[in-house]
């Protein structure tokens, strides 16, 4: 009724004693805003790009594509984004993983460990680990494809890496939005599209022939900051302005340097303008070393002041080093290789939050890459004669873990206190405390009592090696003694 009175001309009745009602439990109505929610002048252009495209949406080919283009950029042209991705890569994988079997025989689990290391050094398989870490850093992913190699013996399994350019679609519009990828009903990756010719190559006109690749065959490493995301974006991306930031700052520095050094001396003067000889200015004036020279009347010869780099300088580096550095989790003292300004707890402190990343990056190429090159590996060593022993369990009932290489104490004799304090109170073991090392703790008790037994042999013990007590000198006047030994 309320239009027809508006159109009719009519006033609506006032309603009598209207009064506005509160919730009848006493609670006041709120509304809530946000500061950030708000739009004003100040904030207009800060958010202007924020967008609400899904994950692959978000990270189309192109997108991908630029942004992994310039990290590949500065990792070549800036000596800090090399040596962080170099030390992430040796930090993360070192001289490789050790496989470690509990199938419940043991001397079964030596002979097919043996096997498993020896055609791992033939692949070069350690080195491929940390090229894979290199790529998934800078390009966001990489892919790995298990093949057939008939130059290899025994096991002819080998494992080829993939760059990201080289797993795409030539009709990426025809998949469900995700380039290279096809996918089941169920959502899960089935077949890979990868190119015939790295887009790049040289020498070779660009095709987008491709070869569907099994999802079984194809290994597939990235970090997926969003739910749905099913490509990687370069690790980097948050600091590739600070990397330009970092190297225009010190190339206008080095300038302004240059600059000054390029003139010697300035000769000025500071007689009125009218008497003032007629001298061209920004002539330049060869002058000999080690002469005495005259200057015309009313001219003074002024030192140029090195004023590059300022004090400032030093700081804005480790400041912007800091900030680029913390998107990989990695503290300042690791990217600048610089622990100058560290003490111990401090140093240790940031080192716990980079060894946690270690474990975490070591566990995704654990699941993604190591487990299920095991699993291929076996499929295919079991038809070689001799190479598994028989009699063991089926596969999926074995056990095993990887021991990667250990972290280096700052204080050993602190590291080994404890140690001891926590073998002795059953809350360590030797198994672990040897994991850390990156040793097999049993190959190591074993050795360890071999050495015994030969030193016993041969009548020496570790109390013999041991330094000899020193003895406190006595009360009074008498003569300290000499240490005896042992």
């Amino acid at each position: 009724m309320g239009l027809f009175d508006r159109i009719l001309g009519r006033k609506p009745a006032r309603s009598e004693g209207r009064e506005l009602r509160l919730p009848t439990d006493g609670r006041r109505a709120v509304r809530a805003r946000y500061d950030a929610a708000q739009t004003t002048q100040d904030n207009l252009y800060h958010w202007v790009m924020a967008d609400a495209l899904s994950a692959d949406a978000g990270h189309t080919p192109g997108v991908r594509r630029v942004l992994r283009n310039r990290a590949r950029y500065e990792r070549a042209n800036n000596s800090y984004c090399k040596g962080m991705v170099l030390t992430l890569a040796n930090d993360t994988v070192g001289t490789g993983p050790t496989l470690k079997l509990a199938t419940g025989d043991n001397k079964a689990d030596r002979q097919i460990e043996d096997a498993w290391h020896a055609w791992a050094d033939a692949i070069d398989l350690d080195h491929k680990l940390r090229t894979m870490v290199q790529a998934r850093v800078v390009d966001g992913e990489v892919f790995g494809l298990m093949h057939n190699n008939p130059a290899l013996p025994d096991v002819q399994l080998d494992l080829r890496v993939i760059e990201t350019d080289q797993i795409a679609s030539p009709q990426p519009w025809l998949l469900k939005e995700v380039d290279g990828m096809e996918f089941d009903t169920a959502g899960n990756v089935s077949v890979y599209h990868m190119l015939k010719r790295h887009p790049g190559s040289l020498y070779q006109l660009p095709s987008m022939e491709y070869d569907p690749i099994p999802a079984a065959s194809m290994l597939h490493v990235f970090r997926a900051d969003r739910p749905g995301q099913h490509r990687g974006v370069s690790e980097l991306t948050a600091a590739l302005p600070l990397f330009a930031q970092l190297r225009r700052y010190t190339l206008a520095t080095i300038a302004a340097a240059e600059t000054a050094a390029d003139h010697a001396a300035v000769l000025f003067t500071t007689s009125p303008a009218q008497e003032v000889p007629d001298i061209e200015p920004f002539v330049p004036l060869n002058i000999q070393p080690r002469q005495f020279t005259a200057l015309p009347e009313g001219w003074q010869l002024g030192q140029m002041k090195a004023e590059q780099p300022t004090t400032t300088y030093g700081a804005f580096k480790h400041e912007i080093l800091n900030e680029i550095a913390r998107c990989l989790n990695m503290p300042y003292n690791v990217a600048a290789c610089n622990s100058s300004s560290y003490n111990y707890s401090s140093g240790r402190l940031d080192h716990q939050i980079y060894f946690k990343t270690l474990r975490v990056d070591r566990d995704v190429l654990r699941r993604n890459v190591l487990d299920r090159v095991l699993r291929a590996w076996f499929e295919e060593a079991m038809y070689v004669d001799g190479l598994i022993p028989r009699g063991l369990p089926e596969f999926r009932r074995w056990k095993w873990n990887w021991v990667w290489d250990g972290n280096e104490h700052i204080d050993p004799q602190a590291e080994a206190t404890a140690q001891q304090i926590q073998l002795a109170n059953f809350t360590t073991t030797l198994a672990a405390e040897y994991a850390k090392l990156g040793k097999d703790w049993e190959v190591e008790v074993e050795q360890a009592i071999a050495e015994r037994e030969k030193l016993a042999s041969k009548g020496f013990t570790f109390a013999m090696a041991a330094p000899s007590a020193v003895v406190q000198p006595p009360a009074g006047d008498q003569k300290p003694q000499k240490p005896r030994a042992a």
